[in-house]
C-alpha cells in the first residue's frame, strides 16, 4: 500500500505517538540498515510527520535495496513531489508503471501527488497511464 498522506493537522498526542514510532524504527534500522519492513515503516511515519527530505532518503535507500518493487518506486514519486522534485518524481513513477503500478485510481488522487500532478508533463504521463489500463470489452 502506498504511504499515508501527510496530515494537514495534527494533534500534540499524534505528533508524539509518531514521534516515538520514528525514534523505535529509527533504531531498528540504525542496528539493520538493510531492514526493509523497518525502512518502509519509518519512510511512512516520516512522510505523515512532514519530514519530507528524511521520508524521501529512506526512499531513496529501499530503491537501492528493492529495485524490482513497484510500490518503492510510486512512494520514492510520492517523496520526490513532497519535495518538488517533479522530474525526479515522473522518472520514478515511470519506473514503477514499468515494473507493474497499476493502482492508477489511487495515483490519480494520492495527495502526496498532488504538487506532481499540476505540472504541465503530467499530461504525457496521462496518456502513458491510458495506453496501460485494460480495455472495456
Amino acid at each position: 500500500m502506498p504511504k499515508s498522506s501527510p496530515k494537514k493537522k495534527n494533534s500534540p498526542t499524534s505528533q508524539r505517538e509518531l514521534d516515538t514510532k520514528i525514534a523505535f524504527m529509527a533504531g531498528l534500522v540504525r542496528r539493520d540498515p538493510d531492514y526493509v519492513d523497518a525502512l518502509q515503516l519509518l519512510g511512512d511515519h516520516y512522510t505523515q510527520r512532514g519530514l519530507f527530505v528524511e521520508g524521501l532518503k529512506v526512499d531513496e535507500r529501499l530503491a537501492d535495496l528493492e529495485p524490482e518493487n513497484p510500490l518503492v518506486f510510486y512512494n520514492l514519486a510520492c517523496s520526490y513531489s513532497l519535495t518538488e522534485q517533479f522530474d525526479r518524481a515522473f522518472h520514478a513513477l515511470e519506473k514503477a508503471m514499468q515494473l507493474g503500478y497499476r493502482d492508477f485510481n489511487w495515483l490519480a488522487k494520492d495527495p502526496d501527488l498532488k504538487k506532481l500532478r499540476a505540472q504541465p508533463a503530467y499530461a504525457e504521463l496521462r496518456e502513458k497511464i491510458r495506453a496501460l489500463k485494460p480495455k472495456p470489452r
